[in-house]
């Protein structure tokens, strides 16, 4: 089975339903089929509350999260050791520390990170997924 990471410019395309929606909603509909694994740092989660919170205000973050919450995407904890691998990937690719998170468990899970975050292309032992936004 494949296994994907969602970062915050994934599901912030989904949500918006920019070009590469229908893409995420096709790995969705894999990942409901049990034919892939979807995976989102619960920090690039955050990311996503946070400006949704920021632009919008707190009534629409709150639904935002109670819509996303259903879907087939695994939330994976910030634990020290990941905040600490997130530390080094940041230092190393001059990443921003929330964009580390998401690479470091593509890294760990030896997944195809989707996105369409063109910093990430500084990081060559990624597979990734690019979405345009």
């Amino acid at each position: 089975m494949k296994t994907y990471v969602f970062d915050a410019s994934a599901l912030f395309i989904f949500l918006e339903k920019k070009n590469g929606a229908s893409k995420l909603a096709e790995l969705l509909r894999d990942a409901m089929r049990d034919r892939a694994e979807i995976l989102m740092s619960s920090v690039n989660c955050g990311e996503v509350y946070g400006k949704i919170l920021r632009e919008y205000g707190a009534d629409r973050a709150a639904a935002t999260m109670t819509a996303i919450y259903p879907l087939p995407i695994q939330m994976v904890d910030a634990s020290q050791q990941r905040c600490l691998r997130a530390a080094e990937i940041k230092a190393k690719y001059k990443l921003y520390y929330v964009d580390s998170f998401a690479a470091a468990l593509a890294l760990e899970n030896k997944a195809t990170l989707v996105t369409s975050d063109s910093d990430f292309r500084k990081i060559s032992s990624i597979s990734v997924m690019w979405l345009k936004n």
